[in-house]
């Protein structure tokens, strides 16, 4: 499988592998556990995970080492989610970050945990330790590493930008895995962003929340939020290059262009997706509403339907958008779809129904609903809901 880019590699100072461990069935050869690391021992990290109250294991461990401020390395398996596990699921997400520990020379502690997989079913630790330790680390390993984390991915996702501050030029990478259970809540399933970038360690930690809140919040597949959504950035300083108060505004910018890149690369490759549609919400009472009535939009079964059918039924995009909980006014409110307005300030329009069925048959549709009510706006984006979803979900564990 072709892979372009350099991803978490990109950034100076990096480098990753990947080896295979049979999480899900003894002596299988696919790649499914990858190690990421900084060469460069200062490396400050900021992190968001999932909110939804079974939380498993990794992002238990990870946590409390994100919250140190630093970190010198990832260590990440897929095929099994090690979620619902018990309290040995928290131990062997610590021996998973020991035992790449040891292949990095540094403290446990040092280094993040995340899985991605079947819910309650042990770790095979035996494996993945003894998968870990073969991983052979480089700047080249990046692509391994982003087939690895991959369940029900089609592809891998990579992504980068290069940008110039006042002070040099710093990279941003980064690789993600997702395409079910994709709706999240300031986080998304497994990505991971690396930067050479020299920045203090409280201000990453308020820029990964605003990229965050652009682009993996932005996103919808089939409305399930993971018990393992995990989201982490490192950043280095191998460039030498500072994060300077007047370059904090385009830093935040490439991170939220590689983070929207892989979010927007993650819709694409839903489970069962044939489509992708960005709706784009105008005109509301506040930036909260915006937000809330684009996703509410992108996550409605009705509208991910129609789309999937063909179907122009558009009304479904105005009445989710009523129960999104964010201010609508129907009376003021007005509707298109790409270039053909079906509604304006609350009177249907006659239109051609062909046209619309002809650009809902497109692979990405657009969307626009204006709220009338003020000047905020937000965009999300939403894969189409297909019969194929639902066999790869009926079939996951058999």
């Amino acid at each position: 499988m072709a892979v372009t880019g350099q991803g978490v590699t990109f950034a100076r100072g990096f480098v990753a592998g990947a080896a295979a461990a049979g999480v899900k069935q003894a002596g299988a050869t696919r790649l499914d556990v990858a190690v990421i690391a900084s060469t460069a021992e200062h490396c400050h990290a900021a992190g968001v995970f999932t909110t939804n109250q079974v939380i498993a294991a990794p992002c238990v461990v990870t946590k409390k080492h994100v919250a140190r401020g630093h970190l010198r390395g990832i260590v990440v398996n897929s095929g099994n989610a090690n979620a619902c596990t018990g309290p040995q699921g928290e131990r062997d997400a610590v021996a998973m970050a020991a035992a790449a520990a040891a292949l990095l020379r540094v403290d446990p502690s040092d280094v993040a945990v995340a899985s991605t997989g079947v819910i309650g079913v042990p770790m095979p630790m035996d494996r993945i330790v003894s998968a870990i330790g073969r991983v052979t680390l480089s700047e080249s390993g990046w692509a391994d590493a982003s087939l690895a984390i991959m369940t029900t991915d089609t592809r891998p996702k990579v992504a980068q930008r290069e940008i110039t501050l006042s002070g040099g030029t710093v990279r941003i990478g980064g690789i993600a895995k997702g395409a079910g259970m994709i709706h999240p809540n300031m986080a998304t399933l497994l990505t991971f962003v690396t930067t050479d970038a020299h920045i203090d360690g409280a201000a990453l930690r308020l820029m990964l929340r605003s990229a965050a809140d652009d682009s993996f919040n932005a996103i919808s597949v089939d409305g399930d939020t993971s018990t393992n959504d995990t989201l982490l950035v490192l950043a280095n300083g191998a460039s030498g290059v500072r994060v300077g108060t007047l370059d904090g505004s385009a830093f935040l910018d490439a991170l939220t262009a590689v983070c929207l890149d892989l979010a927007r690369a993650i819709v694409a490759d839903g489970e069962g997706a044939t489509k992708v549609f960005e709706v784009h919400v105008t005109g509301a009472a506040s930036e909260g509403d915006a937000r809330a009535a684009a996703r509410t939009v992108t996550n409605s079964n009705l509208v991910k339907t129609a789309i999937h059918g063909a179907d122009p039924n558009w009304g479904r995009i105005l009445a989710a958008a009523g129960r999104s909980g964010a201010k609508v006014d129907a009376a003021k409110a007005s509707v298109r779809v790409g270039d053909v307005s079906v509604y304006e300030k609350g009177v249907p329009r006659p239109f051609d129904a062909a046209a619309v069925r002809s650009l809902f048959e497109r692979p990405e549709i657009a969307i626009e609903l204006d709220l009338g009510l003020g000047e905020s706006s937000a965009r999300a984006w939403g894969s189409d809901l297909s019969a194929e979803y639902v066999r790869i979900n009926a079939e996951y564990t058999t």
